[in-house]
């Protein structure tokens, strides 16, 4: 990778680390690691030193108008500007180039293990930055417009948490209720990190509750990344977990259910190009209907999900789920009767 390209990557992970509340005021030394550990998989300053990450901050300054100053008192460098970030700032073509050489490597390896998860995330990148060469096209808005998720916020949490998760620290946060508003402490061991539908989910052990619980990222406040280890063993498998659930509501313990849908034909193309589970398999293929069955928990996004069909789709089995679809109906056609 040609040396500007990995400058231009470096100034946007001296930004991330200075942004970093949660380490604030990192050293020269932490931001030579931080660079390396991302470029080359290692810290042993064979591939960057010091003075690289002091021509990277003064050439920020220079180039980005960067507020970066160095605190005696706390040992490191900080933003004097707290808003400020590289991000703000709009792509040059070395940065576009920079992410079409990043992307092209990346596209090459989209089916390995390692990256196959991330595959439809690896092309919607690179459709974008191959769309266009010029960074500053204002009317590709005009001509092409991508899904944008909405961003949820909790996002910051995600690198501590993936720390305490190594390290098995305990975390407290204050948590908001979407039943009643209300907030309350909670006290976790942290397991594992999942996103479902651009929002970030902590499945975690709860030390009062004494049981796995889930947490949306975006719900919590004031987190505080404790130093305490728990050393209680934990009985948790994601695979297992996760292995009979239709979105985030999830247990190891809990008993699936043979859930049995019939579909009327365009609903079943749609059903059956996006499965709702892994377990999904047709049954009956008639004239006008498709028959689907599948092995999953009955939870709140299976019964989102098969009301998004209205009309289209009937659940047959169980009776309990049924009963359930014939509920939310009737609600629906008594807030719509006139």
């Amino acid at each position: 990778m040609p040396q500007i390209k990995n400058a231009i990557i470096r100034f946007r992970i001296i930004d991330r680390c200075l942004r970093n509340k949660y380490k604030p005021f990192p050293t020269k030394s932490d931001l030579r690691t931080a660079c390396e550990e991302a470029l080359f998989g290692s810290e042993d300053g064979a591939n960057i030193c010091d003075s690289t990450i002091e021509k990277d901050m003064f050439a920020m300054k220079m180039e980005h108008d960067a507020p970066i100053k160095y605190s005696k008192r706390e040992g490191g460098y900080y933003y004097t500007d707290e808003d400020f970030s590289i991000n703000d700032i709009p792509l040059s073509e070395d940065d576009i180039d920079a992410i079409k050489f990043a992307t092209n490597t990346l596209i090459h390896f989209r089916d390995s293990a390692m990256f196959k998860q991330f595959g439809f995330a690896i092309d919607k990148i690179f459709d974008r930055v191959n769309i266009s060469p010029d960074p500053n096209a204002a009317d590709i808005g005009s001509y092409v417009q991508f899904e944008v998720g909405v961003s949820a916020t909790g996002n910051e949490f995600l690198a501590p948490i993936l720390n305490a998760i190594r390290g098995k620290n305990i975390i407290h946060f204050d948590y908001e209720s979407f039943v009643n508003g209300k907030k309350k402490s909670r006290r976790v061991v942290p397991l594992l990190l999942k996103e479902y539908r651009n929002r970030w989910y902590l499945i975690s052990y709860d030390i009062d509750k004494e049981s796995i619980i889930t947490y949306a990222l975006e719900r919590m406040e004031d987190v505080i990344m404790s130093k305490k280890v728990y050393n209680e063993p934990i009985a948790f498998n994601a695979e297992k977990f996760f292995k009979n659930a239709v979105g985030i509501t999830a247990s190891d313990s809990a008993t699936p259910e043979k859930v049995i849908i019939k579909a009327e034909n365009v609903a079943a193309k749609y059903i059956d190009s996006q499965p709702f589970h892994h377990s999904q398999k047709v049954e009956k293929i008639g004239k006008n209907k498709t028959v689907f069955s599948m092995e999953v928990l009955i939870s709140e996004e299976l019964i989102r999900l098969l009301l998004s069909f209205a009309g289209e789709v009937e659940v047959i089995e169980p009776l309990s789920l049924r009963e359930m679809m014939v509920k939310r109906l009737v609600e629906m056609c008594d807030k719509y009767y006139i």
